[in-house]
């Protein structure tokens, strides 16, 4: 079975990571400070698909239609 994220992955969200443990990542639209792991993990994904690397893509909210 083939790897679901690319090395470029890896390294985007390694960054980061990093940037988020030291305090110094930010929001991209509300320029707040991020303070979830989760939320930093999603930022470095974005990063890695804009730059090109192997990552799917996001998911996809479902519609509630009755």
């Amino acid at each position: 079975m083939p790897k679901k994220y690319g090395q470029l992955a890896s390294q985007k969200v390694e960054k980061v990571i990093d940037e988020y443990k030291h305090g110094k990542l930010k929001s991209g639209t509300s320029g707040k400070k991020v303070i979830s792991r989760k939320q930093a993990v999603a930022i470095g994904l974005s990063e890695a698909r804009r730059a090109g690397g192997k990552v799917p893509p996001p998911p996809r909210s479902r519609s509630t239609q009755h």
